[in-house]
């Protein structure tokens, strides 16, 4: 046997799953100054607005730091459809506005280009990245790195978590907080996520012959059932649609049945009150319904994973709801004879203009 067919299949996503209480750490202890530092030089010049840039993974971080932005500093946010300076050349006014791009590797044209583009429109930029030698960084009046080390892995876990941390962080500084003392549990919380595997593999094999998903979440969660989605679509090929709870009400019903599985996200907090009403319309379906959040909303349905919630805050929730969702991903990518570690079609840095 050669030693490349030796290698287990899943190695590396696995490794840096498992990285990910490390990196956490780390960029609690190294980054976290910095970060405020990067914060209180642009809460200076009291941004208006911020837009915020991404693609793929690095897209939902910056959803997420959307609701942060919106909830806890009461700023005014979108986030950004890059062709229309990339391929429509438009010219926008972005005096006064702050512009967030969030991507691992920093080397996307048309994140560069974006972001060139708003610097010389009078925005103040911001690169949030895995590589401050990227030509993100460089584009970039102000840079924060993410301390996650490199990352091999097509499938993107330990910096995404790391992206989710450093833009809370970025946001706390905004405020003029901390923010560390509040996430100082993380690292251990994720530990302990990690060492139930076994439980999220036996929950991986209700979706062995899965056609398609369904995943579900509202406020802060709503991020995680999106990049959930994402990497079941591209380690297992599993068609996986995510929505907001209201809008899973707003049509998308009609499609649930009591054969394809819906997952849902239960943020404890606001954002789980709110996706109350949606979980009971799915039981009144009879959806096969899969709960990841706190242990009475799992009690309540026919199958989940209980998170570690208790004395968490609500928007720092999410750093540790995607952990035994991308352990989901890549068990049921396995249990299908797939390779996580070789998705098709896919590289690591994907160059779109």
């Amino acid at each position: 046997m050669s030693a490349t067919s030796s290698v287990r299949p899943g190695h590396v996503m696995s490794g840096e799953m498992a990285e990910q209480p490390a990196v956490l750490r780390r960029l609690l202890d190294e980054g976290a100054a910095p970060i405020r530092a990067v914060a209180e030089r642009i809460a200076a010049r009291q941004p208006r607005f911020v837009l915020l840039t991404g693609r793929g993974t690095s897209d939902n971080a910056a959803l997420y730091a959307k609701y942060l932005l919106e909830i806890q500093l009461g700023k005014p946010c979108g986030l950004t459809s890059m062709s229309t300076t990339t391929a429509y050349e438009a010219k926008p006014d972005l005096t006064d506005c702050l512009v967030i791009a969030v991507s691992q590797s920093g080397g996307s044209p048309d994140l560069v280009a974006s972001t060139t583009t708003a610097r010389e429109a009078g925005a103040t930029t911001l690169a949030v990245t895995n590589n401050p030698d990227s030509p993100l960084a460089l584009a970039s009046e102000f840079h924060v790195d993410v301390l996650a080390g490199p990352e091999k892995a097509l499938p993107a876990t330990k910096t995404y978590t790391a992206e989710l941390l450093a833009l809370y962080l970025f946001v706390e500084g905004l405020r003029g907080g901390d923010g560390a003392g509040a996430a100082h549990r993380l690292p251990a919380l994720a530990e302990g996520i990690l060492a139930r595997q076994e439980e999220i593999r036996q929950l991986a094999a209700r979706y062995r012959f899965a056609e398609r998903m369904v995943l579900t979440s509202r406020g802060y969660g709503y991020p995680t059932a999106k990049e959930a989605a994402l990497k079941l679509m591209e380690t297992s090929y599993i068609p996986a649609l995510s929505y907001s709870g209201a809008d899973l009400l707003h049509g998308p019903l009609a499609m649930v049945d009591n054969v394809s599985p819906v997952i849902a996200i239960v943020t404890e907090g606001r954002g789980g009150r709110a996706l109350q009403p949606v979980l009971d319309r799915l039981r009144d379906r009879g959806a096969d319904l899969v709960v990841f959040g706190p242990k009475s909303q799992v009690d309540a349905a026919s199958a989940g994973f209980v998170l570690p919630t208790d004395g968490v805050p609500e928007e720092l929730q999410p750093i540790l709801e995607i952990i035994p969702l991308q352990l989901l991903a890549y068990e049921v990518t396995l249990a299908r004879g797939q390779d996580p570690d070789a998705p098709r079609a896919l590289a690591k840095v994907t160059e779109t203009r």
